[in-house]
């Protein structure tokens, strides 16, 4: 399995528009962040989780040349406002399949009502296989498993999804012990760590760092940054020895 982090950032990317903040200055390519996203690369299967505004900007450095499926952990716009630009994949593959949380899609057809759109669609919009993921409810990706695992966002139901021996979790605050269980035995966990402070709707890096202690992966990378967080260089040395920051671009393997 090969993992790409397309975007490593919160829900403003770093640099933040008009920000003066010394991390949004930085010229180390590591605290530049796009949105966050990442893609999994599983034998002849391309995943790709969260597509939000950035998608066709990491989609053209990554050079992905195919998406097999796209799931969605939630709704916010910076896990999603880029689904239209799916649409070069729709001319070379056909319909792509979607995944994720009823509320989800119901939210996804509101906002994207022209994809959804059964008469009278407009030619060249893109089009998606509507899939519906429930929490407990293990589903396939081609020939893939795929485990959702059930978290909050503050108030918000999140889903994180296991494939194999890597679990992909963002915008986590809380997350039930029933839960935790689906998580051991990973070689790759990734988590997101927001701050230093602590947040009312996700982790901080104590936070993630405690949560890194119980479930016991191999390795973590750390995801959805914020400037707040410091310099990636500087973080990173702080952090144990299996424990990383992830960057935009960053390609690992397991």
């Amino acid at each position: 399995m090969k993992i790409y982090f397309l975007g490593t950032g919160t829900s403003q990317g770093i640099p933040v528009i008009g920000s003066h903040h010394s991390v949004c200055q930085s010229n180390d390519s590591r605290d530049k962040r796009l949105r966050v996203s990442v893609w999994l690369q599983v034998g002849e299967s391309s995943i790709v989780i969260d597509c939000g505004p950035d998608f066709r900007q990491q989609m053209l450095t990554s050079k992905c040349q195919k998406v097999d499926a796209v799931l969605f952990t939630h709704e916010h716009s910076d896990h999603t406002a880029g689904l239209d630009d799916i649409r070069p994949f729709n001319f070379k593959q056909g319909d792509i399949p979607i995944f994720g949380h009823k509320r989800v899609l119901e939210n996804l057809k509101k906002r994207f009502d022209y994809i959804f759109e059964t008469e009278n669609k407009y030619p060249g919009a893109p089009s998606v296989q509507i899939n519906e993921v429930i929490n407990n409810v293990p589903f396939l990706i081609e020939k893939l498993n795929v485990i959702p695992i059930n978290v909050w966002h503050g108030n918000l139901q999140v889903f994180g999804y296991r494939i194999q021996d890597f679990a992909y979790l963002t915008d986590v605050k809380t997350i039930d012990i029933d839960e935790v269980a689906k998580l051991k035995g990973l070689k790759v966990l990734v988590i997101n760590a927001l701050r230093e402070e602590p947040h009312h709707s996700h982790f901080s890096l104590q936070d993630a760092l405690d949560f890194v202690t119980l479930v016991q992966p191999e390795r973590a990378y750390f995801t959805h940054i914020s400037h707040l967080l410091g310099f990636h260089e500087e973080v990173q040395k702080r952090l144990p020895q299996n424990v990383f920051l992830a960057y935009d671009n960053l390609e690992i393997t397991i």
